[in-house]
């Protein structure tokens, strides 16, 4: 996670456009109150994103030659490095659905040219200010941010505190690895706003479907989830493993591009580690990854169980 700037700081703005009237204006505007860096083309806005000291948020031109606006801004979403970025086209297209397309992709705001100077620093103030706001309180948090569900960080000292407890009082545990299926279609499809909506309803659906209050569901990253099970039986896992993968196919999210089902679905690795078995925690995280990869090489759309001997 990026350190969090200290409040006197100034946030930084990347302006891409491949004008540089469009550019003048736009940094003679926003100068003063933040640290300003200009790109005229979308690979060296990439390299610039990419770097150690990312930006706090991207003002986007949708049309230059070569890379268009809306190809970096799929670039960026895509990258777990770069897709916390918020960017704001800043484009002379002005038709709606332009704007949708462009807020599909992940964008935060679309502003039209001709723009008006006040409008667009009260939105760049209130965008940077939303920014910084999100990055400290997920530094503070144990939740993620989009999904609103117990995050990987969170999910790290409860795993630790979990496994330590199934060894001291010989339970079963159950680590149950989720991928969504095709996600890379889905979003090169219906663009990284409908991705991480779709992410919000299934990480909603499996916390949902948990009945017991220990069992706990965890977005690990990206379009992975976990589900930690504790003191139950094989049979119990592999229940709890068909409820989940049932729980979203009942959402019915489309998903017209995956090469299973014309809705979204998931795939289930478990590990089962039995009451008297001393695997380490890395292993047995290992061997719920091992199951997922056959789950999703064996067709997708299931789970697939290993469990210690």
């Amino acid at each position: 996670m990026e350190p969090m700037k200290i409040p006197d700081s100034k946030a930084t703005i990347l302006i891409v456009d491949d004008a540089a009237t469009n550019i003048a204006l736009l940094s003679n505007l926003l100068q003063d109150t933040y640290k300003i860096k200009v790109a005229k083309n979308g690979p060296k806005a990439l390299e610039i994103a990419r770097s150690q000291e990312k930006p706090d948020l991207i003002l986007l031109d949708v049309e230059m030659p070569g890379m268009d606006g809306y190809e970096v801004c799929k670039k960026l979403k895509s990258s777990s490095q770069t897709n916390n970025i918020p960017i704001i086209f800043v484009t002379a297209r002005n038709d709606v659905k332009d704007e949708e397309y462009g807020l599909n992709l992940g964008a935060v705001d679309y502003i039209s040219k001709p723009f008006h100077p006040t409008i667009v620093n009260i939105r760049v103030k209130n965008h940077i200010a939303l920014k910084l706001k999100s990055d400290w309180l997920e530094e503070l948090s144990m939740i993620d941010g989009l999904t609103h569900i117990p995050n990987r960080r969170y999910f790290d000292e409860t795993y630790e505190k979990k496994y330590k407890e199934t060894l001291r009082d010989k339970k079963t545990f159950a680590v149950l690895m989720i991928d969504v299926d095709y996600f890379k279609s889905y979003n090169d499809h219906y663009g990284h706003g409908k991705g991480d909506e779709c992410l919000t309803h299934i990480a909603s659906s499996l916390q949902n479907t948990l009945q017991r209050p220990n069992d706990m569901a965890f977005r690990y990253g990206g379009e992975e989830f976990v589900v930690l099970l504790q003191n139950i039986d094989r049979e119990g896992a592999k229940k709890v493993a068909a409820n989940l993968i049932e729980s979203v196919h009942s959402l019915n999210i489309t998903h017209e591009y995956s090469s299973l089902q014309p809705y979204v679905t998931i795939s289930v690795g478990i590990a089962f580690k039995d009451h008297d078995c001393m695997i380490d925690k890395e292993a047995l995280i290992k061997m719920a990854d091992d199951a997922l990869y056959d789950a999703k090489e064996h067709g997708r759309d299931r789970y697939v169980e290993h469990f210690t001997e």
